[in-house]
């Protein structure tokens, strides 16, 4: 964990969290085609079987991101974003491995996500196949395609 971050579930009510999710929405719609966009709204993230967590650093956010309940076994990690000014701190994979804390509490075997493959979606990538996420299927609503990959990892 690094010095000083804590992270909470929130109920994305903060004016930061909103502006966050928002900036996260925009960056996906410019990065992404748009029947290719699967970010969550604000609405959608707070659907039942969604967990949202909000990461601050001394109460300064610095990242978000959710986990969605798919089965007992399954979980999915949607909406990770660093805030601009924490990007390659290690905020973002301090929320991976919170996420990956919680599904491991929660029993699944498995979490999965669905992620581009131009060079915008690099820097997630990467973090997650350090973490020993590999390619598969395609899950849930998801199509595998030339923009669209999917990754798993067991748990």
């Amino acid at each position: 964990m690094i010095g000083g971050l804590t992270i909470t579930e929130d109920d994305l009510s903060a004016d930061d969290v909103r502006a966050l999710v928002a900036l996260h929405l925009s960056g996906m719609h410019a990065e992404s085609p748009a029947c290719k966009v699967h970010a969550l709204p604000l609405e959608k993230l707070r659907q039942p079987g969604v967990t949202f967590f909000a990461a601050r650093m001394h109460g300064a956010l610095a990242a978000i991101g959710a986990i969605k309940h798919l089965d007992d076994t399954h979980g999915e990690l949607k909406s990770m974003r660093a805030a601009p000014e924490w990007r390659g701190k290690g905020v973002g994979e301090a929320v991976l491995r919170h996420l990956l804390a919680v599904a491991q509490a929660r029993g699944y075997t498995r979490v999965s996500l669905e992620t581009g493959r131009t060079e915008a979606f690099a820097p997630a990538v990467a973090l997650y196949r350090k973490y020993g996420f590999e390619e598969c299927a395609a899950f849930a609503e998801y199509v595998v395609d030339d923009f669209s990959q999917c990754l798993s990892l067991a748990l």
